[in-house]
Formats: C-alpha cells, sequence, structure tokens
C-alpha cells in the first residue's frame, strides 16, 4: 500500500468500550465480551473489514486487585485469581462472531503461559476465518507490570488485509519512538495502538506525532472511560485526526477507509516517506564538501 502507484485501502473501525478491572468478576467479564462483540455487529454494519480494541477490553487486571500483598499494597500479581474459563469462553465466542461476521478482529487480552511464567499483555489479531493468526505481546512494559504482573515480549508483528499492512502496539509503548520507527522499517501502514492510558491526552498527542514523523496510519483505542480528553480515533499519515468517536463515555467505534490516494495521506506517503528513507541511506553523501572554513568551527564570520 506504501506504494504511491498501486494505493489499496481497508475500511477500518477503531473501538472504545468501558474497562473493567477485576477478572474475578464473571459478570463483568461476560458483559465487557457482550459489548465487544455488539460494536463488533456494528462495525460489520458500517462496512469495516477489521475492528481494533483498547487494552482491557476484557479486563485490565488492576494491580492492587491481583496483588499477593493487596488490596493495600502492590506485590506479585496471584493470576489465580483470574477467572480464566470465563475470559477464554468470552475469547472464544469473539472469534467466533468474526467468523460469522467476516470481520477481522484485534482485541487485547491476557494471554496465560505455562507453569509459574507470568502471562503477556497481549493484542490477539483474529482473521475473518476466526482463527487467531498471529499474537503482539507488549514488550516495553511499565515498573509495575514487569516487576509484579506480566512476561514482556520479544519482537514486533506485522499481519496483512487486502494489501495493507498492519503493525501493533500496546499499553505505555506509544513513549517508544523507537518502536513505532521500527514499523516504518517494517514497511507497515498502519500501526494499531491500544492502551487503557492515565493520560491519554498526552497519549493522543503522541500518537499524532508518530503518525505524522512516520507518515502512516495510526489507529488509537482507548477506554471509553478517557473520551472526554481522547477519544478512540484514526490518525492520517500527515499527523492529522480523521475521525474519532464520540467524546460523551459511550461505547462506540469510528469508522474509516486508510486510503493513501486520499488528500489527508496522499503528499505524506507518495513524497515525505520516501524521501525520509532517501536521506537516511546516505543521498548527502555526495554534496559534501572538504572546506578549511567548513572544518574550522571557530572561523570568524
Amino acid at each position: 500500500m506504501s506504494e504511491a502507484t498501486n494505493p489499496q485501502s481497508v475500511r477500518l473501525a477503531v473501538a472504545q468500550t468501558p474497562v473493567r478491572e477485576d477478572p474475578r468478576d464473571v459478570d463483568a467479564l461476560r458483559e465487557s465480551g457482550r459489548q465487544v462483540r455488539a460494536l463488533m455487529h456494528e462495525a460489520s454494519t458500517r462496512g469495516a473489514r477489521i475492528v481494533h480494541f483498547p487494552e482491557g477490553a476484557i479486563c485490565s487486571p488492576h494491580k492492587l486487585v491481583m496483588s499477593a500483598d493487596g488490596p493495600d499494597l502492590v506485590g506479585p500479581a496471584d493470576w489465580d485469581r483470574c477467572q480464566w474459563p470465563v475470559l477464554q469462553a468470552e475469547l472464544t465466542a469473539i472469534a467466533g462472531l468474526a467468523r460469522e461476521l467476516r470481520l477481522w478482529t484485534v482485541i487485547a487480552s491476557v494471554h496465560r503461559l505455562t507453569g509459574s511464567n507470568r502471562p503477556h499483555n497481549s493484542l490477539y489479531v483474529v482473521s475473518d476465518r476466526g482463527e487467531v493468526v498471529t499474537r503482539y505481546d507488549e514488550r516495553l512494559l511499565s515498573n509495575t507490570k514487569v516487576s509484579y504482573m506480566y512476561s514482556p515480549g520479544v519482537s514486533p508483528v506485522t499481519f496483512d488485509i487486502d494489501g495493507v499492512r498492519f503493525g501493533c502496539l500496546l499499553g505505555m509503548e506509544i513513549h517508544y519512538p523507537e518502536l513505532f520507527a521500527e514499523y516504518e522499517r517494517l514497511d507497515v501502514d498502519c500501526v494499531l495502538f491500544s492502551t487503557t492510558g492515565v493520560s491519554p491526552g498526552n497519549a493522543a498527542a503522541q500518537a499524532q506525532g508518530h503518525a505524522a514523523v512516520n507518515s502512516y496510519w495510526v489507529s488509537f483505542s482507548v477506554p471509553a472511560e478517557h473520551s472526554a480528553t481522547a477519544p478512540s480515533g484514526v490518525i492520517a499519515p500527515n499527523g492529522d485526526w480523521f475521525e474519532r468517536c464520540p467524546a460523551d463515555g459511550s461505547p462506540s467505534v469510528a469508522v474509516v477507509n486508510l486510503d493513501d490516494s486520499s488528500e489527508a495521506a496522499a503528499e505524506s506517503v507518495a513524497h515525505a516517506r520516501p524521501w525520509r528513507r532517501e536521506s537516511r541511506a546516505g543521498v548527502y553523501t555526495g554534496h559534501q564538501v572538504t572546506d578549511p572554513r567548513s572544518e574550522d568551527r571557530t572561523a570568524a564570520f
């Protein structure tokens, strides 16, 4: 898609949902799953090919709820408190609906490992056949997450839909520009970023910067609770917001066509991104000169 001569387009829905923090609460887990599936139906009705959900869309386990030393102290997470069978049932139902609707679904959840290993904080990529085709695990975790809660991931993840390449980031990784630059080198057209975000306004501004610097689309998915200051939305390759969810706290989706030939994308994708790649590849070397006044940095005016 990033080739200006052959633009592709995919219709993307980005969601904002209420985030619940207690994985022991069976009713809350089931309600989260029901809400996700309701928004999947809405996205499908509006013609989306892929829908993207925030971190904690089913549950974002709170550090004090999970703490073996809690509820007043943060300590090692006791993952036996999680209702794993209920969580798995909700994810299975989501995958089944993805198959029924023929809708790619990117859904965040805790990914259980074996034995005493802590789980990953993850984004599952479920295809329109209802299959998990890949999974992104948060790599650069907060101090609390890595000390007490999760095992970090180890690699970037990309996947393609109809000629459009996506990459995934999660949690607090908005603060690491090198991760966004890595996806530019991997030739992605859109980064899907999911967070629970304690300062979503700041994160939203950073997301705009990453989109503009790398000249690709960024899908920014946050909990509905943060919508008053930073609703979920999609940022175009020029760094401008292309579409956003309502700022009223409601569960909702914003639906856009990721089209590199659009006015918001064409200039950045066709010119800015290729030029930055060329400049980094050494285009300036042939224009550098040997000159004593250049080498003498204390030369008079």
